[in-house]
């Protein structure tokens, strides 16, 4: 009896019982790999042909880089070097070097203005891309533009401050209309800004006399400085055009909405190299008789024109997805057009249409290199126009495309981890 009793009694805990690692296949990269790599029969054999091509162009790619020859003048000197030891020739990057950034006749002692442009243009775009910061720092932003446009181009100060005059006639124009219709208040500032440099005569100088800075003219800009420029300056100037675009699309006055759909409709329907081509060839015809309209402005009104049309209709696509529910909500709260969309429409019209903004706008940038077939030495034009046709360096071909491809890339994913970022900052999905 005593034994039964005994043995009756419950075992009581004194403490917490010490947790048990996870099972090894359940912890670490092993985890990572089963779920990632090796989740099923199919993924597993896609993971294996994956590792073996990675396996196969790294034993090739490899050598051929850490073997390659960076200190001679030319490619028979470089195959001289190697001696028939496959290798890539990498001193046309440290030989023209400064023709691939700059282009080949962008003055050299005058290489600390672009740079010093871009550094200021990471302090400009700051405020705009991260909205944490001090809203004090968008007045920069706002002269950025002007400050740039005379360190690139030099010439007389008064230049950029005649543009700024008439970028402040535009924004007296569109605070005046725009809260009554969005889309007329943009334009009428476009019309506003335009008649303000007739008035005063703007042009970009050519000649240095009186000049603070030395003038460079738009066909001494190349390289991948010119194809930077021309994808801030467009991706800029594109996304509020394509804004007043989509609203004006789906506005209640016939002959605003019939504007916007037929320039949108027209534009998409074109490619991009037909429109540079007039650019260079006819556009210059639009104007008056006695101005002198820049290649490189022409360029921009192409580019921004075409890539406006594709964000217009990205931006459309995120009003659609906007239930009638949030229109209603802003005219129960007594709000006008502009106070509803500034307020509630395209917030959440904006953050739908990330995705495609900064699809259109990584296409944009890399369809810059187009410019090389109008005579424009962009980075792509510099490598097949002075580089490949000079004696020294006429055959390599991997080394600079390949620099070329390293570039984009960097910039290409750089924007497309920004985009990322402010998804999951903004919680596009609505969780």
């Amino acid at each position: 009896m005593s034994d039964q009793s005994t043995n009756s009694i419950a075992f009581v805990a004194s403490g917490d019982i010490p947790q048990s690692p996870p099972p090894a296949l359940e912890a670490g990269a092993v985890k990572w790999m089963r779920e990632n790599l090796f989740s099923s029969i199919p993924n597993s054999i896609l993971t294996l042909v994956a590792l073996a091509l990675i396996y196969k162009i790294g034993m090739n790619t490899i050598p051929w880089i850490a073997n390659g020859v960076w200190n001679t003048k030319s490619l028979a000197e470089c195959r001289d070097v190697l001696d028939g030891t496959v290798a890539g020739c990498f001193s046309v990057l440290t030989e023209r070097w400064n023709q691939l950034l700059y282009g080949f006749k962008y003055p050299s002692d005058q290489y600390w203005r672009p740079n010093l442009a871009l550094v200021l243009m990471l302090f400009a775009a700051a405020p705009v891309l991260f909205f944490d910061l001090p809203r004090k720092l968008l007045t920069f932003t706002a002269v950025y533009p002007f400050l740039a446009f005379w360190l690139i181009w030099g010439g007389p100060v008064i230049t950029p401050i005649v543009a700024l005059l008439g970028c402040a006639a535009a924004a007296w124009v569109f605070n005046k209309y725009g809260k009554a219709n969005f889309a007329l208040g943009f334009f009428g500032g476009i019309v506003a800004a335009l008649i303000v440099w007739k008035i005063t005569g703007f042009a970009i100088p050519e000649s240095t006399d009186g000049t603070w800075l030395q003038a460079v003219a738009s066909r001494d800009l190349g390289g991948f400085m010119l194809n930077l420029m021309l994808g801030v300056t467009c991706v800029s100037l594109s996304v509020p055009l394509g804004i007043a675009l989509a609203l004006g699309r789906q506005s209640s006055m016939p002959l605003i909405k019939g504007i916007c759909v037929v320039f949108i409709e027209f534009i998409r329907g074109v490619p991009l190299i037909t429109l540079l081509f007039v650019a260079s060839v006819m556009l210059s015809y639009f104007f008056p008789p006695d101005a002198t309209v820049d290649l490189f402005l022409r360029v921009v009104i192409m580019i921004t024109m075409f890539s406006a049309a594709y964000i217009a209709e990205v931006i459309r696509g995120g009003l659609a997805a906007l239930p009638k529910g949030q229109y209603e909500a802003a005219d129960s709260l007594g709000l006008d057009y502009a106070q509803a969309m500034r307020l509630i429409i395209l917030p959440q019209a904006l953050k739908i249409s990330i995705p495609g903004i900064v699809n259109v706008a990584v296409g944009l940038f890399k369809d810059t290199t187009l410019v090389s077939v109008i005579s424009m030495f962009d980075l792509v034009g510099m490598i097949r126009g002075p580089i490949l046709a000079a004696t020294e360096w006429n055959g390599v071909y991997w080394e600079l495309l390949g620099f070329a491809a390293v570039l984009f890339f960097i910039v290409c994913y750089g924007i497309s981890q920004y985009s990322q970022w402010l998804e999951r900052r903004l919680a596009t999905d609505h969780r």
